[in-house]
Parts: C-alpha cells; sequence; structure tokens
C-alpha cells in the first residue's frame, strides 16, 4: 500500500512498534503486554484498540498476522491470535415480521443505529420466533467488568493454544432478553462485513454463562437495507476462545419485501435516455449490498475518509471503490476539510434512503439502469435468459463510453462489478 494511502492508526501504530521494539518482544516471549498509558503517547487508545473487522487492523497488525484483545481495563496483549471468526453463507429466505399497529415511536423506514434496529426487532417479534421463546424480558446492557476468567485462543501461525488470564477488562452487551429457557446476549451492527471479533460475543457470554443456570446465547444481529440478519453461536468448549459454531441464522424484514421481475422489467422501460457516464473512475465495488451500506451510513452524518476506513469494514482501497461507486450513481459527493476528503450524502441520494422497502431497492435500479452498460447488460439478461460471460461484458464496457479505462485488465477487473450489481437487482426477485 502507498505510504499515503495509511491511516493515523497505522501510522501511530507502526511508531509504537518501534519504539518498544514489539516485533522482537512477540518473537522472543510469544506476546507484548501494552498499556493504554503508552498506546496514548502517540494517539487516544479508544481510537487505536477498536477493531471489529480483521481488515480494519493497522498495516503492522496484518503484515505480521498479529491481533490484540484486552485483558484488563488497561492492559491489553499483542499476539498472533487467531481473533476473527467469518461469517457463514448467509440464508436468502426472508420472513416478514410486523410491528404491532399501537406502536408509533419505531418507523421501519428509519432506522438510524443498533439501538433502534434492536428496539423494531423485539417490538415485531423477530428476537421471540428466532429464540424460540414465547415471552422475553430487557435485562443486563451496557458497559460492565468482565471479573477475571482465563481462556486458551489459537495461534494463527504455530497452530497451538495460548493460555489468556482476564482481570476485569470492560466489556459490553448491546442487549440481553432472558426467557424462560435461555439468556441471548446480543451484539448488533448496521455494517456489512465479511467477519466479526469473535471477543464481543465471547466476553460477555464468559461472564453469564458462569452466573446462570440456563443456556446462554451468543446473537449476532446485523442490519442493513430493511433486513435484519440473525446468527445464534455456540461455544462448544466454554473455555476456548475459538470453539463457536453457527447454531442457527435467519433473516427477517418489516417492509413488504415482494419484487417480481415485471417490476424490474418497468423500472428499464421508463428509462428513455441513459445519463451521460461521469468523469469518474468506473466501479469497482463487485457488493452492491454494500454500496447502500455505505449510503445508510453517510444517512445520519458526514464521515471522513479515514473515519469510515477506521469505523467500519473497509480498508482505505475499499472506502476509495465504494465512496466513489456511490458518487458514480449520483448517491454520494465528496467535498474537502483542508486535504481530507469528506463524504455526505446527495440529496438524491438522502430521497431514495428515505424511501421504504421496495421502492428504495427499485430507486437503486434505476440509478443502475440509468447507465448504458448497466442497461445494455440488463438487456442481453433479457434477451438470452442468463448474464453474459465475462469477455461478453467486456465487449458491451468497450462500447459504453466509459471514462479512464484503457488496459484490457482494468476492463476484467471492473466487468465483476457489473456482474455483481446485475446478480443483485436479480436477487431482489422474490
Amino acid at each position: 500500500m502507498n505510504p499515503k494511502q495509511k491511516t493515523q492508526n497505522d501510522i501511530a501504530w507502526e511508531a509504537l512498534f518501534i519504539k518498544y521494539d514489539i516485533l522482537n518482544r512477540i518473537g522472543a516471549c510469544g506476546q507484548y503486554i501494552i498499556s493504554a498509558d503508552q498506546i496514548k503517547e502517540f494517539r487516544e487508545p479508544r481510537l487505536m484498540v477498536k477493531f471489529d473487522h480483521h481488515i480494519n487492523l493497522p498495516l503492522v497488525f496484518s503484515n505480521n498476522h498479529l491481533a490484540i484483545l484486552p485483558v484488563s481495563r488497561r492492559d491489553y496483549v499483542i499476539s498472533n491470535f487467531k481473533a476473527y471468526q467469518l461469517f457463514e453463507s448467509r440464508n436468502d429466505t426472508i420472513i416478514r415480521a410486523t410491528l404491532p399497529t399501537h406502536i408509533q415511536s419505531l418507523d421501519a423506514n428509519e432506522v438510524p443505529s443498533e439501538n433502534v434496529a434492536i428496539n423494531c426487532a423485539l417490538a415485531s417479534g423477530m428476537f421471540a420466533d428466532f429464540l424460540n421463546e414465547e415471552t422475553l424480558y430487557p435485562t443486563v446492557s451496557g458497559r460492565m467488568g468482565s471479573g477475571r476468567f482465563n481462556f486458551d485462543i489459537l495461534n494463527s501461525r504455530t497452530g497451538t493454544f495460548f493460555n489468556m488470564q482476564i482481570n476485569n477488562s470492560q466489556i459490553e452487551i448491546d442487549a440481553a432478553f432472558e426467557g424462560i429457557a435461555s439468556l441471548a446476549l446480543i451484539e448488533a451492527k448496521r455494517d456489512l462485513s465479511a467477519d466479526f471479533l469473535i471477543r464481543q460475543l465471547y466476553y460477555p457470554y464468559r461472564v453469564w454463562e458462569s452466573r446462570l443456570s440456563k443456556k446462554v446465547k451468543p446473537i449476532f444481529l446485523v442490519y442493513s437495507n430493511g433486513i435484519y440478519r440473525l446468527y445464534e453461536y455456540e461455544f462448544q468448549n466454554s473455555a476456548i476462545y475459538n470453539s463457536l459454531v453457527l447454531i442457527k441464522h435467519k433473516n427477517y424484514a418489516i417492509e413488504d419485501t415482494s419484487i417480481e421481475m415485471s417490476d424490474l422489467i418497468e423500472e428499464a422501460a421508463q428509462i428513455s435516455q441513459v445519463v451521460p457516464e461521469p468523469e469518474i473512475s468506473f466501479p469497482q465495488a463487485d457488493s452492491f449490498e454494500r454500496v447502500i451500506n455505505m449510503c445508510e451510513l453517510l444517512s445520519h452524518q458526514e464521515l471522513s475518509r479515514d473515519a469510515v476506513t477506521e469505523k467500519y469494514a473497509f480498508d482505505i482501497r475499499q472506502t476509495n471503490y465504494y465512496t466513489d461507486a456511490g458518487r458514480y450513481l449520483g448517491l454520494i459527493e465528496k467535498k474537502y476539510n483542508g486535504k481530507k476528503p469528506i463524504y455526505y450524502l446527495t440529496k438524491y441520494g438522502r430521497r431514495i434512503m428515505r424511501l421504504n422497502y421496495k421502492k428504495r431497492q427499485l430507486a437503486l435500479c434505476r440509478c443502475i439502469l440509468q447507465h448504458r452498460i448497466f442497461f445494455n447488460v440488463f438487456s442481453f439478461c433479457q434477451q438470452y435468459g442468463s448474464l453474459p460471460d465475462r469477455t461478453t461484458i467486456v465487449k458491451i464496457m468497450k462500447s459504453s463510453d466509459l471514462y479512464n479505462i484503457e488496459s484490457e485488465s482494468t476492463y476484467l477487473r471492473r466487468a465483476s462489478t457489473v456482474s455483481g450489481w446485475i446478480n443483485w437487482m436479480f436477487g431482489l426477485i422474490s
């Protein structure tokens, strides 16, 4: 990666590794314990140790297969931990839920935070259905101490286990719901990602499984674009950090998600003229779900490039790719604070993101189809009943006046965006 693309965390951690000779200390002892006071010499600790996804790790960590975990309120251990877990393949079926008619303070079209997503999921009965509990009561939540416990964690390089001693580390529980048979500990996110930090489930689980006689269920809720994705995990051995397995996964929606092929054809038919290609690099952003997710994250606040990169499951290149994809579609705009790029939704983008699920998806389809390349590939699919192969997509791209694509290899890479976005559109069909 170009040094100019490093985040503030990258720079600060590199300085810490040099000052305290951390790599050599890990090589000699297998770990390095670093204090919040040491970290604060270079940057605020709360900004330096929160890496919810593997991709958020600073370069010096990812390049050396390292991770960091808290062991107390003031100390952290750096080592070759296998600290993250991939989300497994998703079940595409969506179960319809409904908010009670007397609930006026929750709006299914306006879910600005994890807390509101949790409240919608509870009020609509998603949690009760998912947990097989007739009645649920909100109980423990917020920040608390972990107490003392120890566990084994897998070393990502040697395949052996390393023992960790935890002494009153801070934990945070987004929500907890107790029923007759179980206590569900909820970790909620609004950003789509490939993986998650196991600690977010494991530390709260260890605290509460030792205190209760009933089953403790670690639950992950991911909310994006009107879909509530619920994952139930189980630690098969409570003393082993890496022993979690996925037990169950379901998707829910409060809004109507029924979209037919005829809806997509109608959107395409309403496009009388394609828009001129913007002078923005043609997108390299294969997942259109993440383009939408980026728009959601910007719908309530402007964010700098560093803030997007550090808060969510992106590296700097992905931040550039996905914000450029939003700009290409006219949904996101960029301005500068000094030399720092700041991203925000356009009026057009805000209007689309306020629509209900079905209207929002169809409006986004129209955003895509207004560009000649996507309109022509969609027309090919209608004519031949399947997506064209990559060679054919490249031929269509070359006849579509795309901006600033010259090499054959670039055409091939960008072709995956075309197929990814068209596949997203067809994936909407009930």
